[in-house]
């Protein structure tokens, strides 16, 4: 079990961490899985009151960088309710200061490539429950993704997107009107509705 669960680190994370995330799971073990693509989530804590292991998972297709942070993410998870169980908030002070503990051993440009160093420390100083809702942080971490790696292109967001133009999001077609905060006020061509669409979406540009 141990050598499976360091090799699952070897093959996911950056080469520089995979000892690290593996000590992790060494000093306080817990049943890890490497999860399939789920499109609503990277990864989540499984919080069992009738069971004495926990489980872990993470989605298997993430690049190493966003498996590193989205792991010690859900470790961090795994130490605040074995502490104290369903008394505080999922993503209160108590995970963000364990959260940050853990992850500070990483911020080095032997880990991180620098593009991806210097937004992460800034989203530390007071993480979200998701690093998708910091969209300078997400535009760096989806340009290590395979299909970018591939095609040579950069990720596009609808923050993006200028008002008036369209896009395409999951096949169907919007077409941006405004702005409000974090959401965007769009226009689905085919229907004629509108809807609040998170301005950190990944889009399709139209001509």
């Amino acid at each position: 079990m141990e050598k499976k669960i360091y090799q699952a680190f070897v093959d996911h994370v950056p080469e520089n961490a995979a000892a690290y995330c593996y000590d992790l799971w060494a000093e306080d073990p817990f049943r890890f899985v490497i999860s399939r693509s789920r499109s609503s989530k990277l990864g989540d804590f499984r919080f069992r009151r009738d069971r004495e292991i926990q489980t872990i998972t993470i989605n298997y297709d993430l690049n190493p960088y966003q498996f590193l942070i989205t792991y010690i993410h859900e470790v961090a998870h795994h130490r605040v309710y074995k502490d104290f169980d369903l008394g505080v908030k999922p993503h209160g002070s108590e995970w963000k200061k364990v959260f940050q503990k853990l992850l500070a051993p990483m911020f080095s440009d032997l880990v991180f490539p620098k593009d991806v160093l210097i937004p992460l420390k800034r989203h530390m100083l007071n993480p979200k429950a998701s690093s998708g809702a910091d969209i300078f942080l997400s535009k760096e971490l989806k340009k290590y993704d395979l299909k970018y790696q591939e095609d040579g292109c950069r990720p596009l967001f609808l923050t993006d997107i200028k008002v008036g133009d369209s896009f395409s999001l999951r096949g169907r077609v919007f077409t941006k009107e405004e702005v409000r905060r974090t959401r965007v006020l769009c226009l689905e061509v085919s229907s004629g509705r509108r809807y609040l669409i998170s301005s950190h979406a990944e889009v399709v540009r139209l001509k």
